[in-house]
């Protein structure tokens, strides 16, 4: 074992090649506390990343933590299949409790598997298997998951193509925003020509399966007007609709379910990442009552009676999501951040960059090739923890914590835009005199 601090040498030799994060944030970290995180040598970083959206409510919180080990303490079921357990019927009447009967949603719950993708694929079974259609839609730069049936409904080029086979049963239409200016034909538009044309070649699908901020197809945004639009046209042509709420959900946008502000109702939905509230691998899918039409076992998975991520998953519901303190405080926050990406957009125009986003998932377009990943990673060097987003890496994420300080929310976004203003010097594209955004 190496005594040395922040040694890579285990990685770089032992670990598969298909390591990613690491590439860019190369250091060894030991502790996280809220929004920060230490590495080996003591170094410490502001978390904007918060787990790819995993840690809602940060690392290690003090509430979760001492649930958790007082039920580790206590001996008590940890792993059940789907098993009846305690903590698994705890999770239960407390998810109808505080988040079904208040939004009057007639759900029932599938525990599908450990993660994202799980949730989905279990979704797109149960949306062929009700309908009796074998196709899908989804959306131009959507992300989806990892495996086969999720990729397929996946946007980004190099993510499909580590699938190895065809891609079949889906089709990508146009997200909200993909013809930007033009105005003269809208996404929801688009697609119903091809779903109401004879000689179209789309089959009529099973379902649309859409995100209602694409997280890491770049931080885009759909409109409420979109979703409104892409519910009624799922009725009509006698598809589901599906949300996939994972990165987006438990609070991101602010309220609990991120559809929840277009007055929506989605026939499926799909929940992973902070569901747990303390990184813990679980996923939800849930599904209008009338549709539970599987038969026993027809979907199962060794994983999905993840008994601690059920205790902590319970706790965080009845210490963030008995009232609406929550919702207001990502609002709040979102404006704060907002504002900041704003000034700096406005105050490097050498960036040639947008802001975007919606609650606490934002980000700063920059329309300079390779500006975005050149300042995380310097923004990396400085503490702060951020990634890229988009087809071609060209957005600079911010995901941090609902429950980030706002001054440390301030800080961090100061990082970046330091972070920005160094890059860009040292392309020559601006003098060494600092702008004052975020300050």
């Amino acid at each position: 074992m190496s005594n040395l601090e922040n040694d890579l040498t285990a990685f770089e030799t032992i670990e598969s090649g298909v390591r990613s994060y690491i590439r860019q944030w190369p250091a060894v970290f030991t502790k996280a506390q809220g929004h920060l995180m230490w590495d080996e040598s003591g170094k410490e970083y502001i978390d904007l990343f918060a787990g790819a959206g995993t840690l809602n409510y940060g690392h290690n919180h003090p509430v979760l933590k001492e649930a958790l080990l007082e039920y580790l303490a206590g001996d008590n079921v940890v792993h059940s299949l789907d098993m009846g357990s305690a903590a698994k019927r705890e999770f239960l009447e407390t998810f109808d409790k505080t988040i079904l009967k208040p939004r009057n949603l007639d759900y029932v719950v599938q525990f599908p598997g450990p993660t994202g993708t799980n949730a989905v694929e279990a979704a797109l079974k149960l949306a062929r298997k009700v309908t009796g259609r074998e196709w899908m839609i989804s959306f131009t730069n959507a992300f989806h998951g990892m495996t086969l049936g999720s990729l397929a409904l996946t946007g980004n080029d190099m993510k499909r193509g580590g699938g190895g086979v065809p891609l079949q049963y889906a089709t990508s239409m146009p997200y909200d925003g993909f013809f930007d200016d033009d105005k003269a034909i809208g996404a929801i538009d688009y697609m119903r020509m091809f779903l109401s044309a004879d000689g179209s070649g789309l089959d009529a699908p099973a379902a649309i399966i859409v995100e209602t901020v694409q997280g890491e197809g770049g931080v885009n945004v759909a409109s409420m007007e979109f979703l409104r639009d892409l519910r009624r046209t799922a009725t009509e042509y006698g598809a589901l609709l599906i949300v996939d709420d994972i990165q987006m959900g438990n609070g991101r946008t602010g309220k609990y379910f991120s559809w929840e502000e277009a007055g929506i109702e989605p026939d499926i939905v799909c929940i992973s990442k902070s569901i747990s509230g303390y990184g813990l691998p679980m996923a939800l899918t849930l599904f209008k009552r009338d549709l539970d039409i599987w038969g026993p076992g027809e979907h199962n998975g060794t994983f999905r009676g993840n008994n601690p991520a059920f205790v902590t998953a319970s706790k965080a519901l009845e210490t963030f999501w008995t009232d609406d303190a929550l919702t207001r405080e990502v609002e709040a926050k979102a404006d704060v951040l907002s504002n900041c990406l704003e000034q700096i957009a406005e105050e490097y125009p050498e960036a040639n960059a947008t802001a975007r986003g919606r609650g606490l998932i934002q980000g700063l377009h920059c329309d300079v090739e390779g500006l975005a990943q050149e300042t995380i990673e310097e923004a990396f060097r400085r503490g702060a923890i951020a990634e890229t987003s988009g087809p071609t890496s060209d957005v600079v994420k911010f995901l941090p914590s609902l429950t980030i300080p706002t001054d440390e929310l301030t800080r961090g976004t100061k990082i970046i835009e330091e972070s920005l203003h160094h890059v860009l010097v040292e392309r020559g594209l601006r003098s060494k005199v600092m702008a004052t955004a975020g300050r």
